[in-house]
């Protein structure tokens, strides 16, 4: 345990009634070529926790969250979701919002729904509907009849309407407007069940400061920084979003 006062810390403490972490990760590394994207990171995520995952482009995050979800291979080092290796068992409890559209542009919102309930077991349809309303989205469009911005909620809808343990946002809020950040940040909280765990990956440190109990600072493929959110606010006596502009200028 970091016990020198002058050292930042690189570790979320654990969950209170002693469970291991829901995420693990130890000396996790990942190139592309000759290029390193993840270099020896270690890493623990309690169940019960929102934790965002901060960083400047280019540092990992997106890398990170795909080995969790189980799509990047030639990884080296330890990763295991509730225990088990990322593969078919774990995707079982993560859902996954990329960083890039993943639905059909023709579909509406009816039809996606349906396909998320052929496709997975845990999804919620009615909790999809609740979410589709709440957002006010138009059930008489396909995808490539709306917004960017109404595309990105249905997405959210649908991955928040799985009952899964983990879930893992990449860049949830980008390329929408400030308002429209406030509304989607609302839907993804919404019934979010408190024993899960959600790693939001962002750049816009101060629309999640708000909603994050923890946060992890990626520099360089590795962990810079790691803590309770209030810790590191009390710590460095800032918000977490000047505390990121500090560390990445």
């Amino acid at each position: 345990m970091n016990t020198d006062p002058r050292r930042e810390p690189l570790a979320i403490p654990p969950a209170p009634d002693g469970s291991p972490p829901l995420v693990h990760a130890a000396a996790l590394s990942k190139s592309y070529g000759h290029t390193p994207a993840l270099s020896g990171l270690d890493l623990d995520l309690p169940a019960g926790r929102i934790v965002g995952l901060l960083g400047a482009n280019g540092c990992g995050k997106t890398t990170l969250i795909k080995v969790l979800a189980g799509l990047l291979a030639d990884w080296t080092g330890e990763v295991t979701i509730d225990g088990s290796a990322p593969g078919p068992e774990t995707k079982a409890i993560v859902s996954f919002l990329g960083d890039a559209d993943f639905l059909d542009p023709a579909l509406r919102p009816g039809q996606a729904i349906e396909l998320y309930s052929r496709f997975f077991a845990d999804f919620d349809a009615d909790k999809a509907w609740e979410t589709v309303r709440f957002f006010g989205l138009p059930t008489d469009r396909s995808l490539k009849e709306m917004s960017r911005g109404m595309g990105q909620k249905l997405q959210i809808a649908l991955v928040m309407s799985r009952r899964a343990r983990v879930f893992l946002l990449d860049e949830p809020i980008s390329g929408v407007d400030p308002v429209a950040r406030e509304v989607i940040l609302g839907g993804i909280l919404r019934d979010f069940d408190p024993d899960a765990l959600m790693l939001i990956s962002t750049h816009l440190i101060a629309d999640i400061e708000a909603i994050v109990d923890s946060v992890v600072l990626m520099r360089d493929g590795a962990v810079l920084m790691a803590g309770d959110a209030d810790d590191l606010r009390e710590r460095h006596g800032m918000s977490l979003d000047a505390l990121f502009r500090k560390e990445y200028r």
